[in-house]
């Protein structure tokens, strides 16, 4: 799914921002990125998602070599994948359901499978009353609901959340991950990006910590009852205070 191999990136201020990177997250994983700011979390992400190119080493996602992809095929990488912003990011003149439709007239969708689509993900993700309403009319968990909705609406290999739960009261906190939780059940791979360790230990997932730009623990933990998908059969290799 995405694998990181000797992976190196300095920004042209001189700036380490990876080095010697190797990582590899299979499909149906559920992984915590954790560390301080200025890390090479950004970095990370930005470089999954083509957004930056590394100097050395290869970024693999999906079975293509980011090195190899011409810039015009970068959008469809992305196609491939459903983000989730700290920020939300909605369009504040469009509706709950004029937002996530969105995300599907931008990849040519049918009409009809838009209005398909569009309320089993608001059911999904419990926003099925709130369709009409702007996003200033929203609380801040709901806001964050309808960007997990607009990423999981054309039905994405990953969801990749970039500190999804910054913007939220803490205790909304737990829902937003519980939802990730369940769409990662339905088989869906996830990538989130946090800082809040009562997060990372509550819920029992890989943990990735980066520092000064390299991986220094990487922690597989088994969940009480079954497995995760595409988790069985691992170890804890690292205590709670790595995270």
């Amino acid at each position: 799914m995405i694998e990181f191999q000797n992976v190196s990136k300095t920004y042209a201020n001189g700036t380490k921002a990876l080095k010697n990177v190797n990582l590899k997250v299979e499909k149906g994983e559920f992984v915590f990125i954790v560390g301080s700011s200025g890390a090479g979390k950004s970095t990370f992400l930005k470089l999954i998602m083509g957004e930056e190119k590394a100097n050395s080493g290869e970024v693999i996602v999906n079975g293509k070599k980011l090195s190899a992809l011409r810039n015009r095929d970068i959008p469809y990488l992305r196609r491939t994948m459903g983000i989730v912003f700290q920020d939300f990011r909605l369009i504040d003149t469009m509706t709950v359901y004029e937002n996530v439709a969105f995300a599907m007239h931008v990849v040519g969708a049918a009409p009809k499978n838009i209005r398909k689509r569009v309320p089993y993900i608001l059911g999904l993700v419990g926003l099925q009353n709130k369709a009409k309403c702007l996003p200033a009319e929203l609380s801040g968990g709901e806001r964050q609901r309808v960007g997990l909705a607009r990423a999981l609406v054309n039905n994405p290999s990953m969801i990749i959340a970039d500190e999804p739960t910054g913007n939220i009261d803490p205790a909304l906190s737990f829902e937003i991950v519980d939802l990730l939780s369940e769409i990662n059940r339905r088989g869906t791979t996830i990538l989130m990006v946090t800082h809040e360790h009562n997060l990372v230990k509550h819920f029992h997932r890989r943990v990735v910590q980066i520092h000064g730009g390299e991986i220094v623990a990487d922690t597989m933990r088994k969940t009480a009852g079954t497995a995760s998908a595409g988790a069985q059969d691992t170890e804890e290799v690292a205590t709670d205070e790595t995270v």
